[in-house]
């Protein structure tokens, strides 16, 4: 299994789960001072996305871009792949695809979460036939990258459409979208499962990645998630994929990376 820390291209805030951002030249620096494997962009637009100084910096760093968030079209612009006007929808549709061609260029990842969306008060069966037909055909456009499309489950608070891991995988294979992996957050998990490690143990053939972080959503062994049995469920079921930490930066940037990387270092070694 490799690590990944997540940089945002927006300024930093306590409230949002991105460790480090949003300057890259340090960002890049100190994950590779701390010797995580890869890293995590999540940008605001794809404005926001400085492609050939992100490669710069990979390969500078020996730092390979592991994913690219693409909830910056939720929250800046009110995109998602399940609302109820037809033009957003293709909007949503339009954006993913172009995060998709910038995170296969770079060797990445592209992640499904917040641009999901809610059902709300619409016709919730409508809503996941929409998201299911999405993942399938962006899936299949992230095949020209030999990458999987990582679609991630979310808590209950965020959307009221696929909050457990096997709902995520009942609508992969229900639309047979092959190319879709499911993206386990442990967060997320911690509201949703009964059990996160049977959980991951029962979807292990659908897990393509993993945002391992603690219940409060700060880094792992900071909160109150037995994630070493997590981790030992991903390491039986023969998962070799990235575990990343999508956390707060508290109680600060440095801090909240440094604690990541203490704990990987004793977990993987």
């Amino acid at each position: 299994m490799k690590t990944a820390i997540t940089l945002s291209l927006l300024p930093s805030r306590p409230s949002m789960p991105f460790v480090l951002g949003p300057d890259l030249d340090e960002g890049f620096a100190l994950a590779a001072e701390l010797g995580f494997d890869a890293i995590e962009i999540f940008p605001p637009s794809m404005d926001a996305l400085d492609r050939p100084k992100i490669a710069k910096l990979s390969q500078q760093h020996s730092l390979p871009v592991s994913t690219i968030g693409t909830g910056g079209g939720a929250v800046s612009q009110g995109l998602t792949l399940t609302d109820a006007d037809a033009d957003i929808r293709k909007q949503a549709t339009a954006y993913i695809r172009n995060i998709i061609e910038a995170a296969g260029d770079l060797g990445g990842s592209a992640i499904i979460g917040s641009m999901q969306g809610r059902a709300g008060a619409g016709d919730r069966d409508e809503s996941l036939k929409w998201l299911g037909d999405a993942l399938a055909e962006l899936g299949d456009y992230a095949k020209q990258w030999n990458q999987p499309l990582l679609f991630e489950p979310l808590n209950r608070y965020e959307s009221d459409l696929v909050n457990r891991l096997e709902q995520a995988v009942t609508l992969i294979e229900s639309h047979q979208a092959t190319n879709a992996k499911v993206l386990a957050d442990l967060f997320h998990m911690n509201i949703e499962e009964v059990s996160i490690a049977q959980a991951l143990t029962e979807s292990a053939q659908h897990i393509g990645h993993v945002h391992f972080v603690d219940s409060n959503r700060w880094p792992a062994g900071c909160g109150h998630s037995d994630l070493k049995s997590a981790y030992e469920a991903l390491k039986a079921d023969g998962f070799q994929g990235v575990l990343a930490v999508e956390a707060f930066p508290l109680p600060d940037q440095r801090a909240a990376a440094e604690n990541a990387a203490q704990y990987f270092q004793k977990l993987l070694n």
